[in-house]
C-alpha cells in the first residue's frame, strides 16, 4: 500500500480542514487506517483510526468531538475532517494503513506511512 496525503494548509483559529490520505494497491480495502501528527519539536501522537469497513472509529482524547475519520474504499481514500481547530493542532499529518488483524493506538500498529501533510492553525 502506497499512501499519499493531502490538503493540508494554513487556516484561522476556529476554522476547517479537511486532510485526505489516498492509497494505491488492493490492500487498501482490507487494511485498517490512521492518522497521525507530529508537531515542531514533539514526538509523533496518535489522532484517529478506522477499521477496514468505516464500522468502527478511535479518536484521542485532544481531538474526540472535533475531528472525524471516514474512509471512502470505491476511492482508496481516508478522510480527516478537522473542525474548532485550535493552534495547538498545528502539526504535520501523516496518514497509516495496518493489515494486522490486531492493531492498536501504536504506531508500530502501523505497517505504511505516507509522507505528511502541513496543517498550521493561526491564532
Amino acid at each position: 500500500v502506497q499512501l499519499q496525503a493531502s490538503g493540508g494548509g494554513l487556516v484561522q483559529a476556529g476554522g476547517s480542514l479537511r486532510v485526505s490520505c489516498a492509497a494505491s494497491g488492493r490492500a487498501f480495502s482490507r487494511s485498517a487506517m490512521g492518522w497521525f501528527r507530529q508537531a515542531p519539536g514533539k514526538e509523533r501522537e496518535f489522532v484517529a483510526r478506522i477499521n477496514w469497513s468505516g464500522s468502527s472509529t478511535y479518536y484521542a482524547d485532544s481531538v474526540k468531538g472535533r475531528f472525524t475519520i471516514s474512509r471512502d474504499n470505491a476511492k482508496n481514500t481516508v478522510y480527516l475532517q478537522m473542525n474548532s481547530l485550535k493552534p495547538e493542532d498545528t502539526a504535520v499529518y501523516y496518514c497509516a494503513a495496518t493489515e494486522k488483524p490486531y492493531y492498536s493506538s501504536s504506531s508500530d500498529s502501523y505497517d505504511y506511512w505516507g509522507q505528511g501533510t502541513l496543517v498550521t492553525v493561526s491564532s
